[in-house]
């Protein structure tokens, strides 16, 4: 078992099929972008490039965390440089929580929790009674959560 850091290769397949809104778009007939959420996970996880969905098979738990994880904001909607596409979320917080994990995954609530990317801690991080933080990188081009090039 273990977590692989990797942009989910069902949610490029999905960008191709116009699934994911992450920006304000009138094209599928609304104008709001879909609910992302972030889920935390034990070092028994195993996803990677081929999770396809959010599920609960070794989800963390403890105080201040909820199945599900919390929901994410995009923080810098969709742009461009050059030849590079990207977009970010606002650093995610669990107030006063008691959670160990070790990796995160990033899904769509408003289409069936399709998976989005998963990140890899590189091992346990754990907050005692405290605030467990997801960081998110610069939103830029070489650095953004989510890049296309």
């Amino acid at each position: 078992m273990a977590i692989s850091q990797a942009m989910a290769t069902s949610f490029k397949v999905d960008l191709l099929n116009g699934v994911h809104a992450f920006g304000t778009t009138v094209t599928r007939g609304s104008t709001n972008a879909d609910t992302f959420y972030i889920a935390l996970y034990t070092s028994s996880a195993t996803l990677g490039a081929t999770t396809t969905a959010y599920t609960v098979t070794n989800e963390v738990s403890g105080t201040g965390y909820s199945a599900g994880g919390n929901s994410l904001t995009v923080s810098s909607v969709p742009q461009s440089t050059s030849t590079t596409a990207w977009l970010s979320f606002a650093d995610s917080t669990w107030a006063s929580s008691t959670i160990t994990a070790a990796g995160a995954l990033i899904y769509n609530s408003t289409n069936s929790n399709k998976a989005v990317a998963v990140l890899d801690f590189g091992g346990d991080k754990t907050s005692t009674n405290g605030d467990f933080t997801i960081v998110f990188p610069t939103a830029d081009s070489t650095s953004a959560i989510i890049r296309i090039a």
